[in-house]
């Protein structure tokens, strides 16, 4: 028989790792930051629960754990790739498919945005974590700032797992937290970016959504 897959649920400053016998094949995380008054619209801090193939394991020894991270591949050499025009298309094409459906206005790629989620996805597989803290970052409006994008509004999806661009889309797609960011009325921009770890396996997706100030 295959292994029984886990789900992740994290509560409070714990990680809980319980079995499931049917779970989607992916791991994600969602995360909402936002610098000014959002109304009519609920922002979700973190997420409260992961779905994910990976087992549960400490993080590297020196390194602080959040209650929100899973450790999915080992740390090491990642493969990391600059933000491709076709992964940025899917992007705005899947973003925008939710957003006309909640009657809302479009996001447009931003190459700004693709840059800090290609260089979070490589963070994230040199170290084998899904989390939304870098390693020198607290979270996305940080690393976009340092890019040179002063946001209003921040958002951001995390995924983990043999999955290519299409199947990370349509899984933040079909995730009522993840789909929470998607639908933040004030977005207007959109960037993805994705690495490999050490594994050669597990890809690492990170989709940041913003609206300038």
């Amino acid at each position: 028989m295959p292994a029984v897959p886990s789900i992740y649920v994290a509560r409070g400053a714990t990680l809980t790792c319980v079995k499931a016998s049917v779970i989607r094949p992916e791991i994600s995380s969602q995360e909402t930051f936002t610098m000014l008054p959002v109304t009519g619209v609920r922002l979700y801090p973190v997420l409260v629960i992961l779905l994910g193939t990976a087992a549960c394991t400490a993080p590297p020894a020196g390194e602080n754990a959040s209650a929100h991270d899973v450790q999915a591949s080992a740390p090491g050499a990642a493969q990391c790739a600059s933000p491709h025009p076709a992964e940025q298309a899917a992007g705005v094409q899947a973003t925008n498919a939710a957003r006309a459906s909640a009657g809302l206005a479009p996001v447009r790629a931003n190459a700004t945005l693709a840059r800090a989620a290609a260089a979070h996805a490589c963070d994230m597989a040199q170290r084998g974590r899904m989390t939304h803290t870098g390693t020198s970052t607290s979270g996305p409006a940080q690393r976009i700032k340092s890019l040179g994008y002063a946001p209003s509004v921040t958002a951001e999806n995390i995924a983990a797992g043999p999955y290519n661009a299409e199947q990370a889309l349509a899984a933040w797609n079909a995730s009522s937290g993840h789909l929470s960011n998607i639908l933040v009325p004030q977005l207007r921009d959109v960037g993805i970016g994705h690495a490999i770890g050490s594994d050669g396996r597990t890809v690492y997706w990170a989709a940041v959504y913003a609206a300038p100030r």
